[in-house]
């Protein structure tokens, strides 16, 4: 919601009279001195929206600002060119309204122009958030990441990187509305306040590494005809490609990374791209692996978490090469969860596996539910809330 400030206004006399955290106020509004602000400046105000309302008769800007539970000022920051005393009958004027609900509805199919939609919306009410795509996909789409948080530790999640386990990328959207929620109403999500993480962590998290492969899924085949052709070739000459985990170009993205590749390569023996388990022609030849390379390389993660589907595990290990807070933090993972412990899945060339080797630092695989890929949304909220625990723990470890 934005404002306009008068002579005097300040950031800090905002975040009182809308009862709102003063740095998120201060970093919703990046570029802006808040001891230079200037007369009729426009100010973001996160976790809140205006609407519509149209005087009737008998209206006061008092009552109007009763029965919504603000302060009479708050009408006026507003709108700053309302005359109290010359309202008429049918005037329109902007009342604030705090956001209170989820805009991110993760219980339905998920696709990337969903996704987008979310990011778009949750900037608008949220601008404390930093939004940017981290590269593109081989069908030029951008992949997008959120930022949110001023802290030192620097934790990373991220999902789809398989296409059939696209229902991990609501799940993060909704855990990040509800992050999003609590810091601006100034709430708990399971008696943990969200503002000290906030003031600790930097969150980077990539809800869709792998869109191309997801619209696929979701929506089927591209309308250009020679690829529409070439996919269902690589698909067996299905056009049901519910089971497609791979990107466009029929390559696994979590084999695409250089962690004992060659063994991957061996070890999946699938030779030609198609829906599942091609490694590539080598590692790191696929843009979108590129770009996850790259960002991690760029942000120097203190912890990466990929969530994919299914079985309710966390993989914790590769080669020895996890350093031993790993165990620690993974235990609490299990505990808070419920999800099982499993050091390693005997696999290599995984995006958490070149993490742990190149960083030494903690890396995580966790598989979100139970049964057979595409889990099925029907299974979201159960999902959702023994996952909630590990992404919060995420940020207090």
């Amino acid at each position: 919601m934005d404002v306009y400030v008068r002579q005097n206004d300040s950031l800090w006399y905002y975040s009182q009279l809308f009862k709102t955290n003063y740095q998120l106020i201060v970093d919703s509004n990046r570029g802006i001195d808040p001891q230079a602000l200037m007369i009729g400046q426009q100010i973001k105000i996160p976790g809140f929206t205006s609407t519509a309302y149209k005087i009737k008769r008998g209206d006061s800007l008092w009552a109007i600002a009763k029965s919504r539970n603000l302060s009479l000022d708050a009408l006026f920051v507003v709108n700053p060119t309302l005359n109290p005393n010359a309202l008429q009958v049918g005037q329109t004027i902007y009342v604030p309204v705090r956001i209170t609900w989820r805009l991110v509805q993760g219980n339905q199919n998920y696709d990337y122009e969903t996704l987008l939609t979310d990011v778009g919306r949750l900037k608008n009410i949220y601008p404390f958030i930093r939004t940017t795509p981290i590269g593109e996909t081989v069908l030029n789409r951008d992949i997008p990441e959120v930022l949110i948080g001023q802290g030192e530790k620097r934790v990373h999640y991220n999902g789809s990187f398989h296409a059939n386990e696209w229902i991990t990328t609501p799940v993060i959207m909704t855990f990040l509305n509800d992050y999003l929620l609590a810091l601006t109403n100034q709430t708990a999500i399971r008696s943990l306040s969200m503002f000290p993480y906030y003031q600790q962590t930097l969150l980077s998290i990539v809800p869709m590494v792998n869109p191309d492969g997801v619209e696929l899924v979701q929506n089927g085949p591209p309308e250009d005809e020679g690829l529409r052709e070439q996919l269902v070739a690589w698909n067996n000459g299905s056009e049901d490609f519910s089971g497609w985990k791979a990107n466009i170009n029929g390559v696994d993205l979590n084999d695409q990374f250089p962690a004992k590749w060659e063994l991957e390569q061996a070890r999946n023996m699938v030779n030609e791209p198609g829906p599942a388990n091609y490694s590539g022609k080598g590692p790191l030849t696929q843009p979108e692996a590129i770009a996850m390379a790259n960002l991690t390389r760029k942000r120097d993660f203190a912890r990466v978490l990929a969530f994919h589907t299914q079985g309710e595990v966390i993989y914790w290990g590769f080669e020895g090469m996890e350093p031993p807070e790993s165990e620690t933090i993974v235990n609490e993972f299990a505990r808070v969860s419920g999800y099982e412990p499993v050091k390693s899945a005997n696999s290599y060339a995984g995006y958490k596996d070149w993490y742990i080797q190149d960083w030494r630092r903690p890396g995580f695989t966790v598989e979100l539910g139970k049964g057979t890929n595409p889990l099925p949304i029907s299974q979201f909220d159960e999902i959702y809330q023994k996952s909630l625990g590990i992404f919060l723990a995420g940020l207090y470890m």
